[in-house]
């Protein structure tokens, strides 16, 4: 494979989804046993990495997947009213004409991005679409998608919003774009040192045009 291959996360990188998530979260809360995020409380949670955001909360480890399940669950029905990040679909659309593999690797489940995707006129960008279950990282699941489309390391790069996206990337020893449009601040992204760090959808194009593969 001459081309490129560029995985995004889908959570607050394509989808704009972090105010439903957040109030979904909330709605969640006395029944997993954490605290509501106060409105005055997000900008702080957004300067906190993964693991700081779940011991913050107060939840304990066991109820987390149970969390998750039922988050993706009520985040199904709001699918039809979410948007896609500002110049998000533009810039995809760049990228897969320019013949390279896109695809996607999240924690939300696979019939809520595919949904998603068809609501959003965007089903044919996407090569492939994987979920998984994480609570840390995603290594694992990039690690796999990568053997199963023969894919090298050194041809990858991943997409994200979160401190969890970078801190996966690394360990699967693949590039990785910071975007500061979904759930971490600037400066949390910055500080796990990620390769590239963007403010808008347009600066892909350049960076993945400047690679060389």
């Amino acid at each position: 494979m001459n081309h490129k291959a560029i995985i995004f996360d889908f959570d607050g990188t394509i989808a704009d989804t972090v105010d439903a998530l957040v109030s979904i979260a909330n709605r969640l809360a006395e029944e997993f046993g954490y605290i509501p995020i106060a409105p005055n409380e997000l900008v702080t949670l957004k300067n906190l990495s993964s693991r700081e955001i779940i011991k913050s909360s107060g939840i304990s480890l066991f109820k987390i997947p149970f969390l998750v399940k039922k988050v993706k669950a009520e985040l199904k029905n709001k699918i039809p009213e979410l948007k896609p990040i500002p110049g998000i679909q533009e810039a995809l659309r760049e990228l897969k004409n320019q013949g390279n593999t896109i695809g996607i690797i999240t924690s939300n489940s696979r019939e809520n991005v595919t949904e998603f995707l068809k609501v959003n006129d965007l089903e044919d960008i996407f090569n492939f679409v994987y979920s998984g279950v994480t609570i840390f990282g995603k290594t694992t699941i990039i690690n796999n998608v990568l053997k199963q489309h023969q894919i090298k390391p050194e041809q990858v790069i991943y997409v994200g919003d979160e401190t969890r996206d970078i801190e996966a990337s690394k360990k699967a020893n693949i590039k990785v774009i910071a975007v500061t449009w979904g759930f971490n601040s600037p400066e949390v992204l910055a500080k796990q040192q990620p390769d590239f760090l963007i403010q808008q959808p347009s600066d892909l194009i350049a960076i993945v045009n400047s690679q060389s593969f």
